[in-house]
This record gives C-alpha cells, structure tokens and sequence, in this order.
C-alpha cells in the first residue's frame, strides 16, 4: 500500500526544488522528509530521487508518482469534504455541525497585516476546534503551495490587471481592490499633487522590493515608455522600511494601502495616474475542496473582513 503522506513529501520536493525546501514548506524536519521518501521507495521497491551535484532530482518513476497521484489526493479531499458535510454533529444530526479540522493558509505579507490579524482571532472564537496555520508566501509560490496541496487556501494579488498564472483545478475568488500611493516627504516639490504621472516621477529615486516580487515587476511596468527610469536605490521587503527610509529623504516609494500603517506627517501619499496603481487580491483553493466546511468557513471569514477593507 503506498503511503500517501510519503506522496505529499514527494510531491512537496518536487514543488520546491529541494529536502530542505520541502520540510520547511510541511512544517517537518529534513530528516523526516527523507525517511518518508525512503519508506515510499521500500514499499514501492523503485528508486524515487537521485543525487544531483549536492541536492536530489525525481527519477522518472518518482516524477510519474507525482502526477498519477494529484487525481488520488483530489478524490481524498472530494471524500473527506463530504465526510464532513454528512457527519454532522457527534448524534449524526447536522443542526450542530461544528467545524473541525486543519486548513492551511498562505498569504503575502500586507495580507496578513491588512486582513488576517483580523480573520484568524475570529476564526479562533468562532470555531475553537479549527486549526488555521499561516505561511507567508510571494503570490505565484502560494499558487505552487496550493495547487500541489501544500496549502489549503491561499490569498494571492496581481497588479494592474496583468495576467497570473492560474493551474486549471483551482478555483479563484475575488475579494477587493487594493490601491498604492507613491509615498513622498511632504517637502517634496511633488507632494502637494493630486496624482502623479509616470513622467512626473522619472527622475526619482526609489525605494524598492526585491527584483523578484511581483510589487517590483508592477514598479517596472508603471515606467513603460519612459526612458531610465524607475531608478532603484534601496531594497527592502518590508514597507514599514520604505516609509522610514522615505523620511529620512532617501527616495520615494510605492506603498500598498492594504496593510499601510498610519503616515507620519511628515509624509505623503499620492496616487498615480495613467496608470493607476492598482491590484486586484483574490482568495485561491483547490476545486476539490470546494465543499469543505472548513475551508468555507475561512472563506467566508476573509470576506467579511474584505468586505470591509473594500468599503473603507
């Protein structure tokens, strides 16, 4: 009999690239992931990885393993979610159907200040017996995250309407829109604008996230056409350092509002225009697990508070 948490560890090095990846997205131990696989090639009695200069790849078997099973693993999520809608409470009645289980979130990390710090104390009160552990996660690695069943519910953004790769088996629901404003010091030359162009911002220095992330990619795209520009001079992940370094007048920065701390005064946040900065947030999960309760009470959760977000 095949061992199907042994699968997920397999699948979860194939999704990431590595043992230790792979641990570290289950939440194990390398060691722990390598004996898993170990016990899957002794059963099977085929050899599932090999050594690869310091690291490992999938054999031919083990990659076929990884896909012949994503329909298994689906058909089990399909079964325990009726499991759960059938049970009902502990007489077999479904008047007091309570939420129980694990359902694993990932998020960008303005979605966990902007929405989650509101969503998971609700949760914790509303459903006591529901486990809700959080990752934080650029949007395409959520979307690898759940798709390969590392993660239940993912919440993912795409600026400005470019495209985001979305695997067919997913189901994507939107949730608001979210703006970014260019942060200045309020005695910058530009700060008294209603919105700013492209061009009004060509000879700015900025303050930026990593080449990497999608917030820099839109950076770059906000500046089509218009020749040297944006001008990066200081990265950071983290947006409270943005705002910092913004007043201490080392550039300016585009800063999300969703998550935003409150400005100091002496600052200021403008919009732009032509394009808007804009992008569009979503919550993401495997169509397979469409009627778990549990994850439709994190769903619905997220939207209450998004809801919120959206009319604020």
């Amino acid at each position: 009999m095949i061992d199907l948490e042994a699968v997920i560890a397999l699948r979860a090095v194939a999704t990431n690239g590595s043992v230790a990846a792979a641990a570290d997205a289950l939440g194990f131990t390398p060691s722990a992931v390598s004996q898993q696989i170990k016990r899957l090639e002794r059963g099977t009695r085929v050899a599932l990885l090999e050594r690869a200069g310091r690291g490992v790849v999938l054999t031919d078997a083990g990659r076929h393993l990884v896909t012949s099973s994503a329909t298994v693993l689906a058909d089990l999520e399909r079964i325990e979610a009726d499991l759960h809608l059938a049970g009902g409470g502990a007489d077999g009645s479904s008047a007091e159907r309570r939420v129980t289980g694990e359902v694993r979130l990932g998020a960008f990390s303005t979605a966990v200040r902007g929405i989650l710090v509101d969503v998971l104390p609700r949760l914790r009160a509303q459903h006591p017996e529901l486990r809700v552990p959080l990752r934080e996660s650029e949007p395409w690695e959520t979307i690898a995250l759940v798709a390969s069943g590392q993660r239940d519910l993912g919440i993912v953004h795409r600026w400005g309407g470019v495209a985001l790769a979305m695997p067919e088996h997913l189901v994507e629901t939107p949730l608001f829109t979210d703006v970014a404003d260019v942060i200045l010091r309020r005695d910058h030359p530009l700060a008294g604008r209603v919105s700013l162009s492209p061009a009004d911002l060509a000879a700015e220095e900025w303050i930026a996230t990593f080449d990497s992330t999608i917030c820099r990619q839109w950076l770059r795209r906000l500046f089509d056409g218009v020749s040297n520009a944006p001008r990066i001079v200081h990265e950071s992940m983290e947006f409270e350092n943005h705002l910092e370094l913004v007043r201490a007048g080392l550039g300016v920065a585009l800063v999300p509002r969703m998550g935003r701390p409150a400005l100091s005064p002496d600052l200021v946040a403008v919009p732009t225009e032509q394009p808007a900065s804009t992008r569009d947030v979503s919550a993401v999960h495997r169509r397979s697990q469409a009627d778990s309760p549990a994850l439709q009470a994190v769903l619905d959760a997220i939207r209450v508070v998004a809801v919120g977000r959206a009319a604020g």
